[in-house]
């Protein structure tokens, strides 16, 4: 028996069908080893030469025991963890506690569950990459001890759980966004459009520059003086007309996915991650496990040739020659691109996402659907518009409009057929002295907006373009902000609390560098030196720790202690005061002489409810994995609790 070892669980059925019956597909179930508490700081580092004091995850005893058995049994050994920097880690540590040669022990990088994704592996084995383990363990360990010091250092000054390397970086930029929003000053300006006809077509013209030349109008004066001195009559001036090129976007990496699917559907990064996760482990098709998708942690924008040259004779077969283009990868426009695997696309084109609806939830054939046409569009020509832009004048006012006519609609045959500008509408063909009747002028007061917040997409967006954190992280880093209640959704936008402010204000003033994004991205540029074999990973930690544990030791002298918040109340046991303390399950009130007096009380949060079994009110609690659920508050007398629904969605 040859045997092969993946991380996830749902990949074994998709894998094995492709496989003959000598091989044998395991999981590991993610990590099976992590860094221990033990040691100096408790951080499971040896802090003079960085080697890591691994323990195996307790959770992970009978996977451990799984394997071990599975391995005496085997003449051969594969180790297909996920082909990224992680997964390298992985496969390292199952190699170790398997007791297998890490010079000889066959490596596999499965880039599409499919049968020739597997096959071409199988063929091209490769073994155990030391730079690529390297960089994700400095990693790791970088995050251990920044997450651990800094959490330490925050929970006992400020009463703030958690910060980190990444996660603090992303928050500050949240913060910074909304002290702009606070410290933004509106300022007064007027539209002005003129309701006209040509040829008896309604239309409007939008004020472009006054007889004075201002191209804003400021004030009321300002635009009732503009009106005023307007003739009866707009005068056509000028006459612009000429062909413009839309080129289709490249396809999907990781980051653009989830921009897409937060600006489309509303998707958070954490939903958009979990779906398409399941749609590169495997869907079931007529019965079959099938992979949809190639690997979804990518920063590329390449095509593998296989790929181009299959879907260059569809989009030639169904839509004709003259819509084939080019493929649109942008190489390494971003920097700290990795560029170590294929674009996000669909794994076969004959799964089209129509023929496979039936086979999908709503969220999987959304962001297929998506996949599918990117990948397509973005080898296809662009679309033609012919735009004409026209200048109209009233007594030395300058009004403007124009007219967009879709030529030839190329690669939006399959991709952005909504991302058309509804605004620019087809006006009747005018020429330059064409007098056109003034019937209204519009106006408006309005005022300058501050700055948006950033909505999960656009925050995507700004951490690939500083290099902040990798496709693997931008949705779990925001995943945890929000837990931990560090910012909240806002319509959609990103808000920080207050918990949120207090943090960003320690480590703005203790620890600006740390949190920097231009610091933050330089320490993924050390990470990748370290996996491509140009930097030394324990050189690059033990220079980071000389300059961070001094900062640790500033701060702790430094920084304030915050008091605890008072509840207004004595403690009905020892009469001092109440305050509010954070736990595990979240805010909850204690006494401030704790431990000397250890009396609690819980926030209570009503559902506005009853419940069915006693009529008392409904109150809402967390379990031990912080989920929240519904629970009777007679809940001496009464055993009522019930979950909180959440909808899955269907097509």
């Amino acid at each position: 028996m040859k045997l092969v070892i993946v991380e996830s669980p749902s990949k074994i059925k998709t894998i094995e069908r492709y496989l003959s019956d000598e091989y044998k597909v395991l999981a590991s179930y993610g990590h099976i080893v992590d860094l221990s508490t033990r040691g100096r700081k408790n951080l499971g580092i040896n802090l003079e030469t960085f080697e890591g004091d691994y323990v195996l995850d307790k959770s992970r005893q009978k996977v451990a025991d799984t394997l071990k058995k599975a391995k005496d049994e085997s003449s051969e050994v594969f180790l297909a963890t996920d082909p990224d920097r992680e997964g390298e880690a992985i496969a390292v540590h199952i190699a170790k506690l398997l007791k297998l040669d890490l010079n000889t022990t066959k490596r596999l990088e499965f880039h599409e569950i499919t049968r020739d994704g597997i096959t071409s592996a199988l063929s091209a084995p490769r073994v155990l990459n030391e730079n690529l383990f390297n960089s994700q363990e400095a990693r790791r360990m970088l995050d251990r001890i920044v997450g651990f010091e800094l959490s330490s250092l925050l929970n006992q000054k400020i009463n703030v759980k958690s910060a980190g390397r990444v996660q603090s970086a992303v928050l500050k930029l949240i913060v910074d966004k909304e002290n702009e929003i606070n410290a933004f000053v509106p300022e007064e300006y007027w539209t002005l459009k003129i309701d006209t006809k040509y040829d008896d077509v309604l239309f409007s013209v939008n004020f472009s520059k006054s007889y004075t030349g201002d191209t804003k109008i400021v004030n009321e004066t300002m635009k009732n003086d503009i009106v005023s001195k307007l003739a009866p009559k707009i005068v056509v001036t000028d006459v612009k007309s000429e062909i413009k090129q839309t080129n289709p976007k490249p396809p999907f990496t990781t980051s653009t996915l989830q921009q897409e699917a937060s600006s489309k559907f509303k998707y958070s990064a954490a939903r958009t991650s979990r779906v398409i996760q399941k749609l590169y482990e495997g869907i079931q098709i007529n019965g079959i496990e099938t992979g949809l998708v190639t690997y979804i942690r990518t920063d590329s924008t390449r095509l593998a040739p296989s790929f181009v040259a299959n879907a260059s004779q569809r989009i030639v077969k169904e839509y004709g020659a003259e819509y084939l283009g080019r493929s649109q990868a942008r190489g390494k426009a971003l920097q700290n691109v990795q560029d170590a695997h294929e674009a996000i696309r669909p794994t076969n084109l004959n799964f089209t996402p129509e023929s496979i609806k039936d086979s999908l939830t709503r969220e999987e054939y959304n962001l297929y659907a998506l996949i599918y046409a990117r990948a397509l569009a973005s080898l296809m020509v662009g679309s033609k518009e012919q735009v004409t832009r026209y200048t109209f004048n009233s007594n030395g006012t300058l009004f403007n409009a124009s007219s967009t006519i879709l030529v030839f609609p190329g690669f939006r045959k399959v991709y952005g057929k909504d991302e058309e500008n509804e605004d620019d509408a087809t006006l009747p063909q005018m020429h330059v002295g064409s007098e056109l009747p003034i019937i209204d002028a519009v106006t408006e007061q309005k005022f300058t907006e501050p700055p948006a917040r950033y909505t999960e997409g656009r925050l995507i967006k700004t951490m690939e373009e500083l290099g902040i954190g990798r496709p693997s992280t931008y949705a779990p880093t925001i995943e945890i902000l929000q837990k931990r209640k560090y910012v909240s959704s806002l319509k959609g936008s990103l808000k920080p609390t207050d918990v949120g402010f207090r943090q960003i204000d320690a480590l703005n003033e203790f620890f600006p560098s740390i949190i920097s994004s231009d610091y933050t991205a330089s320490m993924e540029n050390e990470l990748d030196k370290i996996a491509s074999g140009e930097g030394d990973k324990v050189e690059f930690l033990s220079d980071f720790y000389s300059v961070f544990s001094e900062k640790i030791d500033d701060a702790r002298k430094g920084m304030k202690k915050l008091p605890p918040e008072k509840v207004g109340r004595d403690c009905p046991k020892c009469h001092s005061e109440l305050v509010y303390r954070e736990g595990p399950y979240g805010r909850f009130i204690g006494c401030a002489t704790f431990p000397k007096c250890k009396y609690t009380e819980f926030i209570v949060e009503y559902t506005g409810e009853n419940c069915p079994k006693c009529g008392a009110p409904l109150t809402y609690r967390y379990d031990s994995r912080n989920r929240k659920y519904i629970r009777c508050s007679n809940y001496k007398d009464c055993d009522y609790s019930a979950t909180i629904k959440r909808s899955r969605y269907k097509k």
